[in-house]
Order: structure tokens, then C-alpha cells, then sequence
């Protein structure tokens, strides 16, 4: 069962689609993103205030709802599939945020241009995909980040950090997780850098916070 952990919409039970195409971010990883944004040096409750928020690979909305829970003024859902849409429009009507909310029906690797940029994103592909990095590129090139804005995502943990480090002499990252683009047969680098604010495993998840 999911639910909205904390804000105005504290408790709200989200309906989630059967099958196995989509998979909901665990509420206690959820829970582990929120309490890392709210009490970081870098974040707080200011994050939330205001903020236009950007929920790729949406599935339930489930990040994206928290965010406007918790005080955003506006969020973004990108989604395809079809059942995890109908789930994420009955969350939206649920809560009643349909005025502060789009849903927008198609891959976010290939987005519209934005309205409007946004501060906060939250990205939580299929694993083992390569996908963030390919999908932050995407959305910067139609406008959807603004300066300075921040990304959380989540990737399997064992897979390599899914961005380039702009600070990599700055952080202590096991070498196991780095991406080292060397020999014929090594995997090329992401596409897409950031300055990386936090790391953490939570069972087969690992979350990275970055600075865009």
C-alpha cells in the first residue's frame, strides 16, 4: 500500500496499477529522499515552497504528490503506460490537485518544450536502462531545468552513479559505483553531469541527489 507520508495530504492511501510494468518507490525509500531534502545543509523546508517539481517515469505520482504535500506549488507527471496513467489520474483527482497538476502520456526521453523550468525533479526509471542521464539531457534541451535546480534519482544498487561528476575530487564514492571509460568493451560516460550532494543504498535501491 502506498500512501502520502507527511504535509496536507498526510495518510492519503495511491492507488498503484497491478502487473509488474510499473514499480512504485517503497515508502520507506521515499521516506529516506524527503527526510535527506528536508535536512541537508543544501535543503529544508524552502525546497518545497513555491517550487514547480517534475516527476519523470511517474508510475503512481507518488514523489511528485509528496512534493505538493509538502508545500510545491506545481508538479509535472510524465508517464506512458496506460494503466499506471489511470492510477496516476485518480491520485491526482484524489487528492484534489488537478489545478496543480499535468499529466503529460509520453516517454519523458522525448519531451515537449516546458511552460515553465522546474527546481525540483524526480527520476525513478526502469533499472540497468541508462536512463537518467539520457532523460535529463532530453528534458534540459526543451527547457524543463531550471538553474541550479535539483535531481533525485533512483537507480538498482549495483548499477554505476547514473550521472558524470562535476565535483568527483569533492566526495568519497567507492570506485565500484564510478563509471571509468576505459578499454574497448567499457561502457561510455553519461551524457549528463551534476555536482552530486548525496548517495545512499537502501536495499536494491541506491538514491543520488545531484545539483544541475
Amino acid at each position: 500500500m502506498v500512501r502520502i507520508i507527511a504535509g496536507d495530504r498526510k495518510g492519503r492511501v495511491l492507488a498503484a496499477p497491478t502487473g509488474t510494468t510499473t514499480r512504485p518507490t517503497a515508502d520507506r525509500v521515499r521516506q529516506a529522499i524527503f527526510d535527506i531534502l528536508l535536512h541537508a545543509p543544501w535543503g529544508g523546508p524552502d525546497l518545497f515552497n513555491s517550487a514547480r517539481v517534475l516527476d519523470a517515469f511517474a508510475g503512481t505520482g507518488a514523489l511528485g504528490l509528496e512534493a505538493l504535500s509538502r508545500g510545491a506549488d506545481y508538479a509535472t507527471f510524465f508517464e506512458k503506460d496506460r494503466a499506471a496513467l489511470v492510477a496516476l489520474r485518480s491520485n491526482i483527482a484524489g487528492c484534489r490537485w488537478e489545478d496543480r497538476s499535468k499529466v503529460i502520456p509520453r516517454d519523458v526521453t522525448k519531451p515537449t518544450h516546458a511552460p515553465a523550468p522546474c527546481s525540483l525533479l524526480f527520476l525513478d526509471p526502469p533499472y540497468r536502462q541508462d536512463l537518467p542521464a539520457r532523460t535529463l539531457a532530453a528534458l534540459h534541451a526543451q527547457g524543463w531545468i531550471a538553474p541550479n535546480a535539483l535531481a533525485v534519482i533512483e537507480t538498482a544498487a549495483q548499477e554505476p552513479l547514473p550521472l558524470r561528476l562535476n565535483n568527483a575530487e569533492e566526495v568519497d564514492i567507492p570506485p565500484e559505483i564510478l563509471i571509468v571509460a576505459e578499454g574497448e568493451d567499457a561502457p561510455p560516460p553519461p551524457v549528463y553531469a551534476g555536482t552530486l550532494l548525496a548517495e545512499r543504498r537502501h536495499g536494491a535501491a541506491r538514491l543520488s541527489i545531484w545539483r544541475l
